[in-house]
C-alpha cells in the first residue's frame, strides 16, 4: 500500500496557493497551506511534511531565511524543497544545494508542479528502499549448523 505524502506549500498569493493545493489534492496528496515563512516555518516543524513547496518572496519571513531555518534542524536536512520564485538563479538571492530544485513561476504550469513532485517523491522512495537493502545485505548472517 502506497502511503500519502503530505506537502507544505507556503506561498503568500492566495489564488496561485489555492490552484496548487487544489491539484495536489486531486493528485491525492494530503496538504498544509502557509501563507508566509513564518507561518509556514511552524507547521514543516510540528508535521514534518513529506516535501516543501517554497516561495522566496514573502512577508514577515521570507523563504531563504525560512530554507536556512529549516535545514538547520536534522529532519530539515533531508526534507525535498522546491522553491517557487519569480527571480532567475543568478539574481538577487541564489539558489544553492540546500534546495532540491526551484521553479520559475513565469515558466510552468500546474501540472509541472505535481510531475516534479512525483519525481522527487520516487527518486526518494528508490533511495529509501536501497537505503534498506543495504542495511538487510550489511546484516550478520546466522551460522545455523
Amino acid at each position: 500500500m502506497k502511503t500519502q505524502k503530505t506537502i507544505l506549500v507556503i506561498e503568500d498569493e492566495k489564488s496561485l496557493r489555492s490552484a496548487i493545493v487544489d491539484i495536489l489534492r486531486l493528485k491525492n496528496f494530503l496538504t498544509l497551506e502557509a501563507r508566509n515563512g513564518k507561518e509556514g516555518l511552524e507547521l514543516a516543524f510540528s508535521k514534518h511534511p513529506g516535501l516543501i513547496l517554497l516561495d522566496i518572496i514573502m512577508p514577515e519571513m521570507d523563504g531563504i531565511t525560512a530554507l536556512n531555518k529549516i535545514r538547520e534542524d536534522a529532519w530539515g536536512k533531508k526534507v525535498p524543497i522546491i522553491m517557487l520564485t519569480n527571480l532567475s538563479e543568478t539574481k538577487e538571492h541564489p539558489i544553492d544545494d540546500a534546495v532540491t530544485h526551484y521553479l520559475i513561476k513565469s515558466d510552468w504550469k500546474l501540472h509541472d508542479i505535481v510531475k516534479e513532485i512525483e519525481e522527487i517523491l520516487e527518486i526518494q522512495n528508490l533511495e529509501a528502499a536501497a537505503d534498506k537493502l543495504v542495511a538487510i545485505a550489511d546484516r550478520p548472517t546466522r551460522n545455523t549448523k
